[in-house]
C-alpha cells in the first residue's frame, strides 16, 4: 500500500505544482495589467485549491503508512528522527510546511472571494498563492523528483 500511495502522491504533486504556477502567474498578470476578474480566473483559483487539498489528503495517508512518517517515529522514536536531517525533513518539516502551504492557499481563496472588485481579488491571490508556491518549491524533495 505504501508504494501505491507514494506513487500517487509523487505524480499528483506535478499537477499541483503546474496548476499553482499557472494560477500564480495568472493572478500576478491580472494584478499588473488591471484586467477584469472573470470566470476563468475563479476556476483556476478553485482548481488549485481542490488539487492542493487532494494532495494534502494523499500526503496524510502517505505519512500514516510511511516508514519515514509515523512508522519511523514509532520504531525509532522522535529523538532519533530529529537527530537525522533526512528523517526529520521527511517526517516533520515536509508535512508541516506543506500543511502551511495548503492553509495559505485556503486563506487566499477565501479572502479573495470577499473582495468586490478585480484588483484586490488578484492582489490577495497573488500574495497568498505566491507564498504557498515558494513554500512548496522549498520543501519538495528534489533529489526524489528526477
Amino acid at each position: 500500500m505504501y508504494s501505491i500511495v507514494q506513487f500517487i502522491h509523487s505524480y499528483w504533486a506535478y499537477l499541483v505544482v503546474v496548476v499553482l504556477i499557472i494560477t500564480t502567474i495568472n493572478s500576478i498578470i491580472g494584478l499588473v495589467s488591471n484586467k477584469e476578474y472573470g470566470a476563468k480566473d475563479m476556476r483556476l483559483a478553485l482548481f488549485t485549491l481542490i488539487t492542493m487539498h487532494i494532495q494534502l489528503l494523499i500526503g496524510i495517508v502517505l505519512w500514516l503508512v510511511s516508514p519515514n512518517g509515523l512508522g519511523g517515529i514509532r520504531t525509532s522514536g522522535m529523538g532519533a528522527i530529529m537527530k537525522s536531517d533526512a528523517a526529520r525533513k521527511l517526517a516533520v518539516e515536509h508535512p508541516t510546511l506543506m500543511i502551511i502551504a495548503v492553509v495559505l492557499i485556503t486563506i487566499g481563496y477565501s479572502k479573495h472571494k470577499k473582495k468586490l472588485v478585480s484588483k484586490p481579488k488578484f492582489k490577495v491571490l497573488s500574495i497568498f498563492y505566491t507564498l504557498a508556491l515558494l513554500a512548496i518549491l522549498y520543501m519538495i524533495p528534489w533529489n526524489q523528483w528526477f
